[in-house]
């Protein structure tokens, strides 16, 4: 069954942290919930947990209402689950007795699991592949291994819905990424439905089926990883998620003037009819190429920064400062003389 947020506003004395959201998140689903600090992706995911009330609004899980200006439910009474940025095991527990621990209180725990705890905390412990670690103590863990423990306390009694607030935040870059995969297979197993708050857009495009972007108390859009970042509808969209350039012209038909120079004509494919109507562009840094000449912008590299497998170049057009990916095989230099167009057109401009 599905959690249903309609209208829901949170409103912390004079300012309005909430500003009516509508949000579905259906059953076996992994939503990310992704935006800039301070844009309420944590003040949702605390109202959908029942640590805050909504001012105005409701919340649904299973078609009863679980939150209004009148109406909330306690967090406990709630069939949900709850990993944290920070681990929050309990010092004096063993990692088997932190699984177990909600095998005995979750009221929605069902009765088989109860019955059977030793055996569903060596599923839970196998699950994250901490099926060796039962008998450590917290002090003894890894910050990777704890969360996996709290991973597994969390999905122990098979919540309907896992809340996870920023989890792979305190982790270092590698961690995260085994995280990130671990999550992805843990979800596939369980089929739970899952809340992932980050602020980390690419943790939010390789994890998630669908993507709540927020941005000052509002969604601005919702939708699957490809369409957020392919065919963003706005421009905080398109700036937030996987960083484009947005560009100020003109459109006519299908093609994009960029600067309204009228002997530079692009193609971009994937623009909404929103950013044609406010005369702009978003254009991808990987959407771009770089010549010593033929017809685009013209600029100046400014800077040169090589990651391996590809390099990035930013480069001073003169009303804006563009961000361009190339191969590593780009000889482009600091201070050099460069000519901007999309990668489609290369072979006509060269």
């Amino acid at each position: 069954m599905s959690t249903i947020l309609k209208d829901v506003k949170k409103t912390f004395g004079n300012f309005q942290a909430l500003k009516g959201i509508d949000l579905t998140i259906g059953d076996g689903e992994f939503v990310a919930i992704v935006g800039p600090s301070g844009c309420g992706k944590t003040t949702l995911l605390r109202l959908i947990a029942g640590f805050e009330e909504p001012t105005a609004g409701q919340i649904y899980m299973h078609d009863e209402l679980i939150a209004s200006a009148t109406t909330c439910v306690a967090p406990e009474k709630r069939n949900l689950g709850m990993v944290f940025q920070a681990f929050a095991l309990w010092p004096h527990m063993k990692v088997k007795e932190q699984v177990a621990f909600p095998l005995k209180y979750h009221r929605f725990a069902e009765a088989s699991l109860k019955e059977n705890k030793a055996k569903r905390v060596e599923e839970m412990l196998m699950l994250v592949g901490l099926q060796d670690f039962a008998e450590r103590m917290p002090g003894d863990l890894s910050g990777g291994q704890k969360q996996r423990v709290a991973i597994a306390r969390a999905l122990a009694p098979s919540p309907a819905l896992l809340l996870m607030d920023e989890p792979l935040s305190s982790l270092d870059a590698k961690l995260r990424i085994e995280l990130r995969n671990e999550i992805q297979t843990i979800h596939r197993k369980t089929n739970t439905s899952i809340v992932y708050v980050t602020h980390d857009q690419s943790e939010a495009l390789a994890m998630a089926d669908k993507i709540v972007v927020m941005n000052n108390g509002t969604i601005e859009q919702v939708g699957t990883p490809k369409e957020i970042y392919f065919t963003p509808r706005t421009e905080f969209v398109a700036r937030f998620i996987g960083k484009a350039n947005v560009l100020k012209g003109r459109w006519h038909e299908n093609y994009f003037y960029p600067l309204e120079k009228e002997d530079v004509k692009w193609q971009v494919p994937n623009v909404t009819d929103s950013m044609k109507m406010q005369s702009i562009c978003p254009i991808r840094p990987e959407q771009l190429s770089l010549s010593k000449s033929g017809n685009g912008l013209s600029g100046v590299v400014r800077n040169v920064l090589f990651q391996g497998r590809e390099t990035h170049f930013t480069v001073d057009i003169g009303t804006a400062l563009i961000d361009i990916v190339e191969s590593i095989d780009a000889s482009f230099q600091v201070g050099d003389q460069v000519i901007v167009h999309p990668k489609e057109q290369k072979s006509k401009l060269m």
